[in-house]
């Protein structure tokens, strides 16, 4: 399912659209509404992922769609966007507004929007036990007349209120709650609301966003209008703007605050309560600048150790080593056999680069367990409220490199698997961030697989080649990361990030998650290895791959002043970037590189291009487009850096 019109129109099945705020429970209630069974596919024309999924309810079939969190529904990130596109493009039958109790301002500064729109709706007050816990009560009955609409409270991870929410939607009502604003705001509204084309949402709502100055909707109305007829709405608006000292997007949300701050004083009820003291401990260090370092750098160390040295060293070791070696790849190579004595599909199948002995052995028993273990761990971070603190803390530092600290998540893993640490940059929110992050893991963040390696060659050096090492790619990704971030296109993200209380992980959230988001690997990200192995394949047999080997000669003895053979364990490390590593370890362990070499290449070899697999990830997430150029970009960078830091140590003569 890649466009959701075209699906319309093929099944004529009505439309539930889920809409809230960031960290709402939103996900939990879309799966406690359709199940297991669910369709994942990219927003068209976009990196945005969209779930879709079925539900019954009186006999009639409907299809509910998950959309990304908003704050605002005039967007300033690429998920805002297709979430409003979602609503724009085609009128839902109802759409859920999922709220967290806590924070009923919020909630109802999207509410007066939706209100806008003109859609029936339902609002779901959910995370009530936290709001109890707070202190915090909501008159629900009262908020409903206000409104207009139907108020249920729900806890998602008990099913509490799920039967009432389902019963709710047989009877959803546009809102009767409306904001009125300055009488000259609301000429100009209705002199634009003359001039727009009938869509999903109400001619008044599009007004009011385009008086805001949301300057996304330029190509829906490209689409729809005649450019006079876009002129003429741009002339309203300018004319509309001149009568007013600030901007009418702060006019209109200030409008709207104060029919919010009138609502909450009549439905909320706040009680002081005495908040555990372990809790209350624990949410003060997490967010303090000092005190909070030691408990980041404790909770890495656990996520590290759990996904990069559990995942990546004993599962891996478990089913690559014993699962796959002893049972699954000989007894695969006995049934091939018995139908392909020789020949090419023999070799295509079980062969060097078969897609049994290479394709399935790295995706089932090399990635499948980093992914389960980032996956686990993942879960527990984001259901425990900790992933908000961990972005806070880290915020400054990669602000120097034009990111803000949601990006220190892929970081982190990228040191346990690259591959999934591209698929993790989908937590940023511009297409900018993503392009600079997954740029980043590419060049400078060695997997744990080549971690283990190249630690191992460390080891046998002295204290001063180990920081030389740490030091220069430090200094490299901080420097990439600062240029890229003057070269990508596109406006640095605003840091806003609500802090959701600390709470203890439940068992059934995180197996839930867990197991959907593997269920997605095993249908995204396995083809992609099947795929790519099948290239190596014909390269091979086509004997291009020697011929590359070759052709990176002068590059690694010449620039780099390692000798000749190097340059197959370099290509090697883009097939597997520990396998070019390995190899690197074993000519030092036969005393074939002098100390030099040894960190020479392991500069190198860290900077150098990603794995295969991460690749054709990178190509997958950002577009072949980015993924050439993220390719050629590191490639030059590492052989650039490595060949400097040849050139520097030679001549001070500096002794590693």
């Amino acid at each position: 399912m890649h466009c959701h019109r075209e699906e319309r129109v093929e099944s004529g099945i009505r439309r539930i659209v889920l809409v809230g705020n960031p960290n709402v429970g939103k996900s939990v209630i879309f799966g406690l509404l359709t199940g297991r069974y669910v369709a994942v596919s990219n927003y068209p024309g976009t990196t945005v992922e969209i779930s879709q999924g079925n539900i019954v309810l009186n006999n009639e079939k409907f299809v509910v769609i998950d959309t990304p969190g908003v704050n605002s529904l005039v967007p300033m990130s690429e998920d805002e966007r297709v979430t409003r596109d979602i609503l724009l493009v085609e009128r839902p039958y109802a759409v859920i507004q999922v709220a967290d109790s806590k924070n009923l301002k919020r909630t109802l500064m999207i509410l007066l929007q939706l209100a806008e729109m003109d859609i029936p709706m339902v609002l779901d007050l959910n995370m009530e036990d936290e709001a109890r816990e707070r202190g915090i009560e909501i008159d629900k009955t009262t908020l409903s007349e206000l409104t207009g609409i139907e108020v249920i409270g729900t806890v998602a991870p008990r099913r509490k209120g799920i039967k009432r929410l389902k019963e709710a939607l047989l009877r959803p009502r546009v809102p009767s709650i409306k904001v009125r604003y300055d009488e000259k705001i609301e000429e100009a509204i209705e002199k634009i609301d003359r001039l727009l084309p009938e869509s999903g949402i109400s001619k008044r709502a599009l007004a009011v966003m385009i008086l805001s100055g949301d300057e996304s909707l330029r190509g829906w109305l490209n689409k729809n209008l005649p450019v006079e007829r876009i002129e003429e709405i741009e002339r309203i608006a300018e004319e509309c703007q001149t009568h007013f000292s600030i901007s009418i997007s702060q006019i209109i949300n200030s409008r709207r605050l104060e029919i919010v701050d009138e609502i909450v004083k009549k439905v909320q009820i706040k009680k002081e309560i005495l908040k555990g003291r372990i809790r209350e401990a624990l949410d003060t260090v997490t967010l303090h600048p000092v005190l909070g370092l030691p408990v980041l750098v404790f909770v890495l160390f656990l996520l590290y150790e759990f996904v990069g040295v559990f995942g990546a060293g004993t599962l891996v070791d478990l089913f690559e080593g014993v699962i796959f070696e002893r049972y699954i790849n000989p007894m695969a190579t006995r049934v091939i056999e018995l139908f392909l004595p020789s020949g090419f599909f023999h070799d295509m199948m079980i062969g060097e680069y078969g897609i049994i002995t290479m394709a399935l052995t790295y995706s089932i028993a090399i990635i499948l367990p980093i992914t389960a273990t980032f996956f686990i761990a993942f879960s527990i971070l984001e259901d425990s409220g900790y992933l908000p603190r961990l972005a806070i803390l880290s915020n400054r530092f990669f602000n120097i490199m034009g990111l803000n600290g949601k990006a220190v998540l892929p970081m982190v893993l990228g040191l346990g698997c690259g591959t999934m640490a591209v698929m993790t940059t989908r937590i940023l929110e511009t297409r900018r961030d993503r392009i600079i992050a997954t740029f980043l893991l590419a060049l400078a963040i060695p997997c744990s697989a080549q971690l283990g390696v190249i630690l191992g060659m460390v080891g046998s050096l002295s204290t001063r080649a180990t920081v030389i090492w740490i030091v220069t790619v430090i200094f490299v990704l901080i420097v990439s990361g600062f240029l890229a971030s003057k070269v990508v296109p596109g406006k640095k993200t605003e840091f806003f990030l609500e802090i959701p209380p600390l709470r203890l992980p439940r068992l059934s959230n995180v197996i839930l998650k867990t197991l959907g988001r593997i269920e997605w690997y095993l249908k995204e990200a396995v083809p992609l290895f099947i795929l790519g192995t099948l290239i190596l394949f014909l390269l091979d047999r086509l004997r291009l791959l020697h011929l590359i080997e070759k052709a990176m000669y002068p590059l690694v003895h010449q620039l780099l002043g390692l000798p000749s053979k190097t340059a197959g364990f370099f290509l090697m490390g883009f097939l597997r970037r520990d396998y070019g590593a390995a190899g690197l370890f074993s000519m030092a362990t036969r005393g074939e590189l002098t100390s030099h070499q040894m960190l020479i290449s392991i500069i190198t070899l860290t900077l150098f291009v990603p794995c295969l697999a991460s690749f054709f990830m990178i190509i997958k997430e950002r577009g072949l487009k980015v993924a050439i150029v993220v390719t050629l970009v590191v490639f030059f960078l590492a052989f650039f850096v490595g060949g400097m830091m040849n050139f520097i140590l030679r001549t001070i003569n500096l002794g590693v």
